[in-house]
């Protein structure tokens, strides 16, 4: 599996207050793009610290590590650009919160063993795949007239979440699921448990990005913005379970390999737009540095 380091470009400048067309779709992407900047430079250091465990006959394996590490660089400093503007918008306290998700990941590395990070970061990035499928293939509705960058933004992110869906995966099975009793204990029942952990934490994170931006919000809505919004976050929450429940169900079987997912429509070509000659890449782009 070859994994490519792009560059893109965006300009998050003239970013509207709501971008998209459903308010409660625009506060559940800008939450989750809160997430990135503190998880992804930990996982990043996790990786690194991981990696010279792996033995002489994973080297393929460790370049796949080392591409996973330089997408996720580009990653969260992209979403740092974009978080930046939505704080600006009128949401100062995003950044507390979010400082109290790094102090969570910064405790567990800490006080965590590696089998429960990778588990963890598994998890997380399992989800990341699931995501993708979403964003290309069920999401239509909502991108709708919605801002390019924006969009852009989540297109190719998650377009690389899919592209290196099995990185993680593949790295906690090399280390934790070696041998008959270590691939049922550890590659089902933890793998699961570390699913399961980071839906819960990092689900928590997001609700309260999704209700602080809220109770910004609403003491200055009209009553038929009010109306709109209550009907908005029902249109949501209804066709995001039914369109997230069987992809995310099949992360749970025994059997489970993100390298059968199915690909989203045109995701390879989606990204061929942010390699070099393409019109959403940095016409030139220094390599990143490791963390």
């Amino acid at each position: 599996m070859t994994i490519t380091v792009r560059f893109p470009k965006f300009d998050f400048s003239k970013l509207p207050r709501q971008w998209a067309r459903n308010r409660a779709f625009v506060y559940d992407r800008n939450a989750t793009s809160l997430i990135p900047t503190p998880i992804e430079p930990w996982l990043i250091r996790i990786c690194q610290d991981a990696l010279e465990k792996l033995g002489p006959g994973d080297e393929q394996l460790k370049e796949e590590v080392k591409g996973f590490i330089g997408q996720e660089s580009q990653h969260f400093r992209q979403h740092r650009l974009f978080n930046k503007t939505i704080q600006e918008q009128g949401y100062p306290g995003l950044a507390d919160i979010e400082q109290r998700l790094a102090d969570d990941l910064a405790h567990f590395e800490k006080t965590r063993s590696l089998k429960f990070l990778l588990a963890y970061a598994d998890g997380f990035e399992s989800m990341g795949a699931v995501s993708a499928q979403l964003w290309f293939d069920e999401f239509g509705e909502f991108l709708e007239g919605a801002d390019p960058d924006a969009v852009s933004l989540w297109g190719w992110h998650l377009a690389e979440e899919f592209e290196h869906r099995q990185v993680m995966f593949d790295f906690y099975k090399a280390l934790f699921c070696r041998g008959f009793i270590n691939s049922i204990v550890n590659g089902y029942f933890y793998r699961i448990y570390g699913l399961w952990f980071a839906m819960k934490h990092l689900g928590g994170f997001t609700g309260e990005f999704i209700r602080y931006m809220i109770s910004q919000d609403r003491p200055n809505m009209t009553r038929e913005e009010k109306v709109q919004l209550k009907a908005d976050l029902e249109e949501w929450s209804s066709k995001y379970k039914k369109m997230l429940l069987p992809k995310l169900a099949r992360n749970l079987l025994p059997w489970y390999n993100p390298a059968r997912k199915k690909a989203p429509r045109g995701v390879e070509s989606y990204l061929r737009s942010f390699e070099p000659g393409g019109d959403m890449a940095r016409s030139s782009a220094p390599r990143p540095a490791a963390s």
